[in-house]
């Protein structure tokens, strides 16, 4: 599977934020030359700073690299679909496409919840492709999770 590579590096990132106690989220950002531009997991924790997701932050990281507020032809990998604030990020920086993992039901901005991508307002919608990965991603959101609860019972 093409998608896979790339997948399996967000998946590396999403391991990394778990084991620095975030929610496992991992994030890559792939140029149209077929290079990785920026990789991240979740940093909201370690950085005070709610807007501090794995998508967030390649996003910031590549835009600074191009010296441009804009990433077009870029590819967007990231281990659980993006939230409503990182889909209208991805919208405002003109993402081509973004590869997710796991669907995220309660507080997703793609195929759930806000929908940023199907509302009019939308000034870009990127070419969206789910399920990549998504056993892997569920495997790990799931033990991280209950790992907390069962610390949290003690």
């Amino acid at each position: 599977m093409r998608f896979a590579p790339h997948m399996d590096t967000a998946l590396e990132e999403a391991q990394a934020a778990a084991a620095r106690g975030e929610v496992p989220v991992g994030a890559v950002l792939v140029a149209p030359s077929g290079q990785v531009v920026a990789r991240a997991g979740n940093r909201t924790r370690e950085l005070s700073d709610p807007s501090a997701h794995a998508e967030m932050l390649v996003i910031r990281a590549a835009c600074a690299a191009a010296a441009s507020e804009r990433l077009p032809g870029h590819v967007l990998y990231v281990t659980l679909e993006p939230c409503a604030m990182c889909a209208a990020a991805i919208a405002a920086a003109r993402i081509a496409r973004v590869v997710y993992g796991a669907a995220d039901p309660k507080s997703g901005g793609v195929a759930h919840g806000a929908r940023v991508f199907s509302h009019p307002q939308a000034h870009h919608v990127p070419e969206v492709i789910d399920g990549i990965g998504a056993a892997a991603s569920e495997a790990l959101l799931k033990g991280f999770f209950a790992a907390r609860r069962d610390l949290s019972s003690d």
